[in-house]
């Protein structure tokens, strides 16, 4: 790729400065949202430094939760910020890392495909990296590209490179530059400090960048002192010096861009029009709702990937909250998440009374045994007390266990991933999968990505779905994403539904055993569960159904109780969120 190559897609570039979690993810999706406005074919393609093939074997106490994507990637959460955004799917291969890069690149070296050449750094990773993110790009009128780290780490050499050649190739004016910086105040000094975004213009100019827009974080607007400092710092346009404060949600900030012509100074940067007037009425309207709900619900959220140390690591489940918010943008009423660990109703069991005091309870996915029982506890609290109940995943099957020991009477219920031994596994490996665990095939045994379900008709998930628009009626089918080894024991399915329990949903594999994929009791306010993660297919304009469900549900129990909103604590909340 050394010869100038013809190129109908730009790029805007987006790296980050001073420190990492400074928004680069989010001012990527705002970005994206903006070009999608104006009408023009967007993709969003995020890099990530670290030597991990991908996200999958990562803690979420580590990296936050993995996303899943229609096409079984298991990724970096920053693609469901973008999908959230953009309110379209992005593939696996918009998330590249140097694991793959190198694995690649070794890969052909051993298969004798550089035919006895010497492979170096540069030119055979520079090349894989360029040809990565122009696959990623192919067709796509703009993409936008967010470098994950922060400028100075040696991980984010090879791609700032890489970047810079194939802007070489390409030509520069397909190209913008957004820095994502930090302007800290210092408790002790009480003033907006710009000396570590200077530092991080510097660091990003000894890759041969130059920012052509710099994008200022910081926990109040950007003044015109510290504006005019980094003007002369950068040698930049000042009127490309970008303000964003802090906001009381992300889904602020497209707004706030827009308010500085951010979207229009990016088209006129590459010499583009609108192709379409940008429309935020709808967009604004649910940030309102979020922002300043005239009603909020309290959602407990019960888990085990919350605290690491002394800090609580929401990220988790970050998804789930968005979603939730989702719901409530639609429904009029802001949500606040409770954060419950499952572990403290294992220690403390009287304090499971705690629940009495949510509007609404969500046990969300996870893997292994810590705090399972304390799950279960709260599963079986919300069947008794009639609190609506949405279960996700290992929520689904931990729905199935409580179940199955409190009302069909089998004390010993279990999943087989918790106890290996138990003569009752209403949660268990079916026999493919367990050949390929034999085969030590692991991956084999995931069901990951996008999944069809065929729903019951008549059933409260299927009305769900149907008012939300994703019910195919001429077979009563749906589609959500997965990412889970452990299925319900077809042995025990019509115990189950016997003792009353409905199985409202299920997908037959090829074999045509029938994996159970939703649940539910139609006698409770709100009790339904899911074999899937429908948190991964919610938009901020198109919540899904389930979370609308339980929202709904919910508003319903607090409206019975009574209860007083106050403001201030909503909205201290969701800054913690956030």
């Amino acid at each position: 790729m050394h010869a100038k190559e013809k190129n109908n897609t730009r790029f805007v570039v987006v790296s980050g400065g001073v420190i990492s979690g400074v928004g680069k993810g989010v001012t990527t999706a705002s970005i994206g949202k903006m070009f999608k406005e104006y009408g023009f074919k967007t993709t969003l393609i995020k890099i990530d430094p670290y030597i991990n093939y991908d996200a999958g074997t990562l803690r979420p106490t580590e990296h936050g939760e993995v996303w899943v994507t229609e096409d079984g990637g298991e990724i970096d959460q920053d693609l469901g910020t973008y999908e959230r955004f953009i309110d379209a799917d992005i593939p696996r291969l918009n998330n590249i890392t140097t694991g793959q890069i190198y694995k690649t690149v070794i890969d052909r070296e051993r298969n004798g495909e550089y035919l006895g050449q010497t492979v170096q750094f540069i030119p055979h990773i520079i090349d894989e990296v360029a040809e990565r993110i122009k696959k990623a790009a192919e067709g796509y009128e703009i993409a936008v590209v967010e470098i994950g780290g922060t400028v100075g780490d040696y991980e984010n050499a090879p791609f700032l490179y890489a970047l810079k050649f194939l802007e070489r190739d390409l030509g520069a004016r397909s190209f913008a530059h957004v820095l994502v910086t930090y302007l800290p105040v210092p408790n002790h000094i009480g003033e907006m400090k710009t000396k570590p975004t200077q530092q991080a213009i510097r660091l990003l100019s000894e890759h041969g960048v130059v920012p052509d827009f710099i994008v200022c974080r910081s926990e109040s607007a950007l003044d015109s002192v510290r504006h005019k400092k980094i003007v002369e710092c950068a040698h930049i346009n000042p009127d490309n010096i970008i303000s964003a404060p802090n906001a009381h949600s992300v889904y602020e900030i497209p707004l706030m861009f827009q308010e500085q012509r951010f979207g229009e100074k990016l088209l006129s940067h590459f010499d583009l029009s609108p192709l379409k007037n940008a429309d935020w009425s709808d967009w604004q309207e649910r940030v309102h709702h979020i922002v300043s709900p005239q009603k909020v619900v309290r959602i407990g959220m019960i888990g085990k990937y919350i605290d690491s140390g002394n800090y609580s690591l929401t990220d988790s489940y970050l998804s789930v909250c968005h979603a939730l918010m989702h719901a409530g943008a639609e429904c009029k009423v802001g949500v606040e998440v409770v954060w419950i660990d499952a572990k403290k109703f294992e220690q403390e069991p009287d304090s499971i009374a705690m629940l009495n005091t949510c509007d609404a309870v969500v046990v969300p996915g996870g893997f292994g045994s810590q705090g399972i029982e304390g799950k279960i506890s709260a599963i079986s609290y919300v069947r008794a007390n009639n609190i609506p109940f949405l279960g996700l995943c290992y929520g689904f099957q931990l729905a199935v266990v409580e179940y199955a020991r409190s009302v069909c009477g089998i004390s010993d219920a279990h999943t087989i991933e918790v106890d290996a031994d138990t003569l009752n596994p209403v949660i268990t490996v079916l026999p493919l999968q367990k050949d390929l665990l034999n085969a030590s095939a692991y991956g084999g045994t995931m069901r990951l990505g996008g999944y069809a379900a065929t729903l019951k008709e008549g059933s409260v998930v299927a009305t769900l779905y149907d008012r939300g628009n994703r019910l195919d009626r001429t077979n009563m089918t749906v589609w959500e994403r997965h990412r889970h080894r452990y299925e319900v024991n077809p042995f025990y399915v019509s115990l189950l539904e016997k003792a009353g329990l409905v199985f409202s949903g299920f997908n037959e594999r090829e074999d045509g055993t029938q994996l159970m994929e939703f649940l539910e009791l139609q006698e409770h306010a709100f009790f339904v569960a899911t074999q899937a993660h429908p948190e991964f297919k919610s938009r901020f304009a198109r919540p899904n159904p389930l979370f609308i469900g339980l929202v709904q549900a919910a508003r319903e129990r607090q409206q019975q109780a009574s209860i007083v909103y106050n403001a201030q604590l909503y909205k201290a909340s969701m800054v913690a969120q956030l």
